[in-house]
């Protein structure tokens, strides 16, 4: 889990990868280290996953609002840490 990139990636991608951490971590076979990467990994795609879902919501309320205006998606949901 540690080794894998964390470049920016679908929220699905993401989405997938948490349902992994997940069930690794419910497994109840990983070491302590692992399991700290594993805890590490999951906040890092859960922030990414609710920046994401942030963004479509507010994507959504300027369509419902009727502005045709373009949307610019923040820099703050696309940054893991």
């Amino acid at each position: 889990m540690a080794g894998k990139s964390h470049k920016t990636q679908s929220f699905e991608t993401a989405l997938t990868e948490l349902e992994q951490v997940v069930a690794d971590m419910e497994s109840g076979k990983l070491t302590l280290e692992a399991s700290l990467a594993a805890y590490q990994r999951g906040a890092e795609l859960l922030q990414f996953c609710r920046g994401r879902l942030d963004d479509a919501q507010q994507q959504v309320r300027v369509l419902e609002d009727g502005a045709l205006k373009p949307y610019a998606v923040t820099e703050e949901a696309g940054r893991t840490q």
